[in-house]
């Protein structure tokens, strides 16, 4: 634990905070949303708005913060908005406003995003960047834990007072605004030759960046173009005989194994590469979506979510820390920021594809689909992308 950093301490407990918050409201939106007038079409006009934005500012603020040479600023900002925007959806039901706050919150994310991964870049070294993105995810983690628990708990003995969760939700915001400020950046000097900072500038350092990046990111955004949002899975879990109680408890029980295992895998990555780690998460993705095209036994949808948390611990933070260790160290906010844009968009495509593909074939051939380009995916990377050890 001596390569966990005051800092990287701090950030993670920062993001604990701010997911504890996020998740604690994330069972619960849509059925907010909903008993305050907003359509179902309403709501998927939201989410997808507050991605886009989230989408296009990642990278922005990437390059932004590289151009400046500060991190701190972005991170306070971008994780207040985060923690502010909660308690916005509670006081008024305005539409416009609703999309204010719920764009506020997504805006802060991609305002922080490229900034506060840098930072933790900087606070590791080539050897030890699996370790240290692991150890953020999993504190992060911990928080889509704790977060859901807390609803569930409240809702039980409150059903229906969904608002007073958003007020709840502020408290541990608070913590997180209180943490930024202990926060300092590295003396760093920036760039004495400063490229524009529009908001579509981050797009020429695709053009700049380095060959191996591109291929590495070109393989990372197929994978995410059919990597659909987790409801599906849940929405399965659902159709297959659980109740809502324990649809909420198996994504309880599916980020408590994220948690446990993002730190000690992503000590394994930095032994026995970023590369090889990234690819066996590929395979546990694959044999999970398989499974849930064939498998209804209740008990056994707890064995392939457990899975599903592996996959994740061996991906996530991964990723990031390949990338950092691809790229030149004064593009890192840039690089990672780049990539995050991008996947935000692949993401929202990737979970239209799926409902469309679930509407018109059924759940089974979306989680066939899925399963079947991500082995196309670990085929890519085997074959194209270069093994070197972190």
């Amino acid at each position: 634990m001596k390569s966990i950093t005051r800092t990287i301490w701090v950030l993670s407990l920062i993001s604990l905070f701010t997911d504890t918050a996020s998740e604690m409201l994330y069972p619960v939106m849509p059925i907010y949303l909903k008993s305050i007038g907003f359509s179902i079409v309403l709501i998927g006009i939201l989410e997808g708005l507050a991605e886009a934005s989230a989408g296009l500012s990642k990278g922005y603020f990437g390059k932004l913060s590289d151009n400046t040479g500060k991190r701190t600023p972005f991170v306070q900002i971008g994780y207040s908005l985060s923690a502010l925007s909660k308690p916005m959806m509670a006081v008024f039901v305005f539409p416009l406003w609703i999309f204010l706050a719920r764009t506020l919150d997504r805006i802060g994310k991609g305002i922080r995003t490229g900034a506060r991964d840098a930072m933790l870049s900087d606070e590791a070294t080539d050897k030890t960047k699996g370790k240290i993105f692991g150890f953020h995810r999993s504190m992060d983690t911990l928080g889509a834990v704790l977060g859901p628990s807390i609803a569930l708990i409240y809702l039980y003995y409150f059903p229906t007072d969904y608002k007073t969760l958003f007020y709840i939700a502020f408290l541990p915001g608070l913590l997180v605004i209180l943490s930024t400020l202990f926060l300092k950046d590295k003396n760093r000097e920036a760039p004495k030759q400063q490229t524009s900072t529009s908001i579509f500038s981050f797009l020429q350092y695709w053009k700049e960046s380095p060959a191996i990046y591109r291929k590495v990111v070109t393989g990372l955004l197929a994978f995410t173009l059919f990597n659909s949002s987790d409801v599906f899975l849940l929405l399965k879990a659902r159709q297959a005989g659980l109740n809502d109680t324990m649809v909420i408890g198996v994504y309880i029980f599916y980020n408590l194994v994220y948690a446990l295992f993002a730190f000690p895998i992503g000590a394994i990555a930095d032994k026995v590469g970023l590369k090889t780690t990234f690819i066996s998460g590929l395979v546990f993705f694959a044999l999970v979506y398989f499974g849930f095209s064939f498998v209804s036994n209740v008990y056994l949808f707890f064995g392939l979510f457990f899975l599903y948390g592996i996959y994740a611990a061996a991906t996530e933070g991964i990723s990031k820390a390949w990338i950092s260790n691809i790229t030149d160290k004064k593009d890192t906010a840039t690089a990672i920021g780049t990539y995050a844009g991008f996947q935000s968009i692949a993401t929202m495509i990737a979970s239209s594809l799926a409902g469309i593909i679930w509407y018109q074939f059924g759940a089974g051939a979306t989680f066939l689909m899925a399963g079947g380009i991500t082995v196309l995916v670990i085929v890519y990377f085997i074959l194209f992308i270069p093994t070197i050890k972190a």
